[in-house]
């Protein structure tokens, strides 16, 4: 019968397989790049533009940077309870 037990590591394609692979991987490789591509100019043009546009539009400020440009400060006071000995074991 013969020596039918075979590893995956002692099966090896033929040269010209190997070449083809070689080919198709480059090939492939290339097209993943443009589709990357593509894939984030449709997001950034049919998501993140038109958002950008309402709010820069509508004025809406969500950082909250009016106030900087007028010399302001960008402290915010927690809203926090005092700090007491039971909190600060929870914390640790």
């Amino acid at each position: 019968m013969g020596n039918t037990d075979r590893t995956a590591e002692s099966v090896q394609a033929p040269a010209g397989w190997r070449r083809l692979l070689a080919g198709w991987m480059a090939i492939t490789a290339r097209f993943g790049f443009t589709q990357t591509l593509v894939i984030l100019s449709l997001f950034y043009a049919l998501l993140l533009g038109p958002v950008a546009l309402v709010f820069g539009l509508t004025r809406r400020d969500l950082l909250e940077r009016r106030g900087l440009r007028a010399g302001g400060s960008a402290w915010h006071d927690a809203d926090s309870a005092a700090p007491d000995l039971e909190r600060a074991r929870l914390a640790s």
